[in-house]
Protein backbone atom coordinates (compact mmCIF):
# COMPACT_ATOMS: atom_id res chain seq x y z
CA UNK A 1 0.00 0.00 0.00
CA UNK A 2 1.05 3.32 -0.94
CA UNK A 3 0.80 6.57 1.50
CA UNK A 4 0.12 9.78 0.60
CA UNK A 5 0.02 12.44 3.05
CA UNK A 6 -1.22 15.76 2.18
CA UNK A 7 -1.61 17.39 5.32
CA UNK A 8 -1.41 21.41 4.52
CA UNK A 9 -2.01 21.48 0.84
CA UNK A 10 -4.49 23.92 -0.31
CA UNK A 11 -6.68 22.97 -3.82
CA UNK A 12 -5.75 21.93 -5.96
CA UNK A 13 -2.89 20.17 -4.85
CA UNK A 14 -4.33 17.43 -3.07
CA UNK A 15 -6.39 16.22 -6.39
CA UNK A 16 -3.30 16.85 -8.82
CA UNK A 17 -0.99 14.60 -6.32
CA UNK A 18 -4.00 11.94 -5.84
CA UNK A 19 -4.02 11.82 -9.63
CA UNK A 20 -0.39 11.23 -10.28
CA UNK A 21 0.08 8.80 -7.83
CA UNK A 22 -2.95 6.74 -9.31
CA UNK A 23 -1.55 7.18 -12.63
CA UNK A 24 1.53 5.41 -11.60
CA UNK A 25 0.08 2.65 -10.13
CA UNK A 26 -0.94 -1.32 -11.06
CA UNK A 27 -4.58 -2.30 -11.12
CA UNK A 28 -5.52 -3.81 -7.39
CA UNK A 29 -2.84 -1.42 -5.73
CA UNK A 30 -3.95 0.18 -2.64
CA UNK A 31 -3.61 4.12 -2.09
CA UNK A 32 -4.28 5.92 1.22
CA UNK A 33 -4.34 9.98 1.03
CA UNK A 34 -4.58 11.81 4.12
CA UNK A 35 -5.85 15.64 3.24
CA UNK A 36 -6.48 19.00 5.65
CA UNK A 37 -8.28 20.61 3.24
CA UNK A 38 -11.88 20.78 3.56
CA UNK A 39 -12.49 20.50 0.03
CA UNK A 40 -10.94 17.58 -0.62
CA UNK A 41 -13.68 15.47 1.15
CA UNK A 42 -15.62 16.35 -2.30
CA UNK A 43 -12.68 16.73 -5.16
CA UNK A 44 -10.81 13.37 -4.24
CA UNK A 45 -14.12 11.19 -4.70
CA UNK A 46 -15.05 13.33 -7.89
CA UNK A 47 -11.65 12.30 -8.99
CA UNK A 48 -11.37 9.13 -8.15
CA UNK A 49 -14.75 8.75 -10.29
CA UNK A 50 -13.88 10.38 -13.01
CA UNK A 51 -10.63 8.02 -13.39
CA UNK A 52 -12.85 4.81 -12.77
CA UNK A 53 -11.01 4.07 -9.57
CA UNK A 54 -12.61 2.27 -6.24
CA UNK A 55 -13.16 4.44 -3.03
CA UNK A 56 -13.02 1.96 -0.41
CA UNK A 57 -13.20 3.72 2.35
CA UNK A 58 -13.42 7.27 3.39
CA UNK A 59 -12.72 8.68 7.26
CA UNK A 60 -13.82 12.03 8.10
CA UNK A 61 -11.68 13.35 11.36
CA UNK A 62 -12.17 16.12 13.24
CA UNK A 63 -8.61 18.14 10.87
CA UNK A 64 -8.15 15.64 7.97
CA UNK A 65 -10.12 13.31 5.74
CA UNK A 66 -8.37 10.27 5.02
CA UNK A 67 -9.30 8.12 1.67
CA UNK A 68 -7.98 4.62 0.77
CA UNK A 69 -8.24 4.32 -2.80
CA UNK A 70 -8.09 0.90 -5.19
CA UNK A 71 -6.74 1.02 -8.65
CA UNK A 72 -8.91 -0.53 -10.78
CA UNK A 73 -8.39 -2.58 -14.18
CA UNK A 74 -8.29 -0.41 -16.99
CA UNK A 75 -10.77 -0.72 -19.46
CA UNK A 76 -9.66 -2.67 -22.56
Amino acid sequence: MIELDLSGLKCPLPVLRTRKALLSMNPGDQLRVTCTDPLAGIDVPNLIRELGDMLVEQCQEEKSITFLIEKADQPA
